[in-house]
């Protein structure tokens, strides 16, 4: 599917429920026409990871997801041979004494026996798969640097089969939460984006879209709240994804407004730190007089 602008994008995103800005439209518009990799930063939990699963259903194309860590090797990334496959194929050839020689050259490391991993899968697909790489500032340089490699030739060596060189060209989104640099080389490869924490009226739109049944006040109540929560000195800010959770609890349990009693008792929906539940909990009165929202002692009062 090709798209004629950065509006139809937009209006192709807002159909399938996200709610997208007019930079983050234009930086898939432009990472579709160049063909270049698209790298988005942003704080955790604002939708970086969402924009490659809206790319590929929008493209109608498979999506393949490299999840970064420390420690991952191209083992991990790329390929590996299945081992236990392969001895399993060297006893049932002693069992019919087949050529052993003959067999290690051209069938022990030949297709049947290699496990592609994401990367190497995004390069051998037919047609060309968005390949989303996850959270690559939580990997090691080595490693990135390992993938500016395939990122400028799209082709993977494997000693011994040769060289793989893509039979299309992937769709590439690399996210990062900034918990370290990404290179300079990186970068000049890449279009770039960045996604802040949504504006009130955008939180709202997104929950309700979200959310179609939840009720108005409420929504607005925990977006206000949410916002307010941000300012906080917190150790993880909570994301959009925790106002959707926050909103989808509270919707199912069927409740219309905030209250200090409920903020307190679901606190663990929206932080995953002991030390800010704490902290939240002690300014709980006041965070909730900033966005206006009393407790149930108040308006019985």
């Amino acid at each position: 599917m090709t798209f004629q602008s950065k509006d139809e994008i937009q209006q192709q995103l807002s159909k399938g429920g996200y709610i997208s800005d007019d930079a983050t439209a234009m930086s898939i518009f432009l990472a579709l026409k160049l063909q270049k990799p698209i790298l988005i930063e942003g704080p955790a939990g604002v939708g970086k990871t969402e924009i490659a699963k809206m790319m590929a259903t929008l493209l109608g194309t498979n999506l393949i997801r490299l999840q970064c860590y420390e420690g991952l090797d191209a083992s991990q990334a790329i390929y590996e041979w299945n081992y236990q496959q392969q001895l399993l194929y060297l006893k049932k050839l002693e069992i019919e004494k087949t050529d052993k020689q003959k067999i290690e050259v051209d069938e022990l490391f030949s297709e049947q026996f290699l496990s592609k991993r994401p990367l190497l899968q995004a390069i051998t697909q037919k047609e060309a798969p968005v390949l989303l790489i996850d959270e690559l500032d939580r990997a090691d340089e080595e490693f990135e640097s390992y993938l500016l490699e395939i990122l400028s030739d799209w082709q993977i060596t494997i000693p011994e089969i040769g060289t793989v060189k893509a039979l299309s060209k992937p769709f590439v989104v690399v996210t990062g939460n900034r918990t370290r640099e990404l290179s300079e080389a990186l970068r000049r490869r890449c279009l770039y984006l960045w996604i802040d924490y949504p504006s009130f009226e955008k939180e709202v739109q997104i929950i309700k879209t979200k959310l179609p049944e939840i009720d108005e006040k409420l929504a607005a109540q925990i977006t206000l709240f949410m916002q307010e929560l941000r300012k906080e000195d917190l150790n993880k800010k909570p994301g959009v994804a925790e106002s959707l959770d926050w909103a989808m609890a509270l919707a199912e349990m069927h409740f219309e407004h905030l209250d200090k009693t409920l903020i307190e008792q679901t606190l663990g929906v929206v932080l995953k730190d002991w030390e800010d539940i704490r902290n939240t909990q002690l300014s709980l009165s006041e965070l909730m007089e900033k966005v206006g929202i009393k407790s149930k002692i108040d308006e019985v009062i």
